[in-house]
């Protein structure tokens, strides 16, 4: 059985994949409204890639 890696993502890709001005897409953190993201020790933020499908996706779903 191969062993899926799930990528984490750094905000700079997240937000160039989406599309949105990185002043957006911190709003929509501040409103728990973005993909749940990961806060490193060093104080770094990651998002899975498993995640921001899925965010994706409930938002397709609301659409």
């Amino acid at each position: 059985m191969v062993k899926f890696r799930d990528e984490m993502l750094t905000i700079p890709e997240v937000i160039e994949e989406i599309g949105v001005p990185r002043a957006t897409f911190y709003r929509w953190r501040q409103l728990r409204k973005g993909p749940k993201s990961i806060k490193l020790p060093n104080g770094s933020v990651r998002i899975r890639r498993s995640e921001l499908e899925r965010w994706i996706e409930a938002l397709e779903e609301a659409a």
